[in-house]
């Protein structure tokens, strides 16, 4: 159990800038990740082990991507008692991110809206950070790790693609799981790429280069898909016709080779109309995007099959909505804004909350 009496500090850390909270917590939890004081953090994980997509996760509930943009965190992650934990994203080049004040709670909705905008160090010093990580010697079953890649703001968005794959040849070696993140709402036509055109074309270029790299390491590393919950039932439909065609064979996922993770924050602000902040540009992330991601979960399952991979993510404030998240169709889950709100306790209560359910 955790030394850290969340609910005494909270109020202490939402009294400050949520950026600066955040960045200072990169810093603590950097710090202290290899010394004793990983002690205040540290819980023991739950045992729920699940093999999906070739690999095998230590139990279903993972960090999600944003929170740990240069992977400088990963061993006070598995300190946590993650099953897995994404971080990222990064993009070929370091850049600055949208300007500040760019990340906003609204506690009444138990909510963040963020426009940060893949601020990142690039590809070089997140690599580093990853191979200095030492939770693959820490443990017998250590958490699984995924590499979250984008494209630069700078780069044209028809040129996206050559971002991506640079990211997936030099992030692929150090892999578990590799995620596209096509969805946030913070860079300029990022979202165009879930069109039928531009969703194909990437997928094609992405599993022959996925092919050339499996052969080049001799190491299988799947793709996920990051996608939004704004998308409606037809282009949910038009965008599941494509992973059918180009991930699956029959009712099978090509080579156990892909996934998909359901969903990024949302541009809807109708569940925090009148709150402070509610107008802030940016993703709304936390309880308001529960429903709109079961829903596409939903959707995903039904359209795609019990074999294709989901990652639950969105709305994860409380063991029952992680629950909520596995019968709706998900696989894994992962917690971001809930993290923020509960604490690290809510970890082991989610992973054990799925286990009694699916045991």
């Amino acid at each position: 159990m955790s030394a850290l009496p969340y609910s005494l500090i909270r109020p202490l850390l939402f009294a400050v800038d949520a950026e600066t909270v955040h960045d200072r917590t990169m810093d603590l939890l950097a710090a202290t990740q290899h010394t004793v004081w990983r002690q205040l953090y540290s819980q023991a994980r739950v045992n729920d082990p699940l093999s999906l997509c070739g690999l095998h996760f230590p139990n279903r509930i993972g960090l999600a991507a944003g929170l740990d943009k240069n992977a400088r965190c990963i061993d006070a992650w598995q300190a946590m008692g993650f099953g897995f934990v994404e971080v990222g994203t990064v993009t070929p080049v370091g850049q600055p991110g949208n300007p500040q004040p760019r990340m906003f709670r609204l506690p009444q909705a138990q909510a963040l809206i963020n426009r940060l905008g893949f601020n990142n160090q690039g590809l070089p010093s997140f690599l580093s950070n990853v191979k200095r990580a030492r939770f693959r010697q820490l443990s017998e079953l250590p958490m699984l790790v995924g590499l979250n890649i984008g494209k630069n703001a700078a780069t044209p968005i028809e040129n996206a693609n050559d971002d991506y794959l640079t990211c997936l040849d030099a992030v692929y070696p150090y892999a578990d799981y590799v995620t596209v993140n096509i969805s946030s709402p913070n860079t300029k036509n990022l979202r165009q790429l879930q069109t039928d055109e531009a969703f194909t074309s990437l997928l094609q270029v992405l599993q022959e280069r996925r092919r050339q790299l499996t052969d080049l390491h001799q190491k299988h590393v799947p793709v996920f898909v990051k996608i939004a919950p704004d998308l409606d039932d037809s282009q949910l439909a038009a965008l599941c016709a494509t992973l059918r065609a180009v991930c699956m064979k029959g009712d099978e996922v090509r080579d156990q080779a892909w996934g998909v993770i359901a969903t990024n924050t949302t541009l809807s602000r109708e569940a925090v109309q009148g709150l402070q902040h509610c107008a802030e540009a940016g993703g709304l992330s936390g309880a308001p995007v529960r429903q709109a991601s079961n829903h596409v979960i939903r959707h995903l399952r039904r359209e795609l099959g019990a074999a294709f991979p989901i990652i639950g993510v969105g709305g994860v404030m409380t063991p029952a909505d992680a629950v909520e998240k596995i019968q709706a169709g998900a696989d894994l889950v992962q917690i971001y804004t809930g993290l923020i709100y509960a604490g690290p306790s809510l970890i082991n209560q989610s992973a054990l909350a799925i286990k009694q359910h699916t045991g």
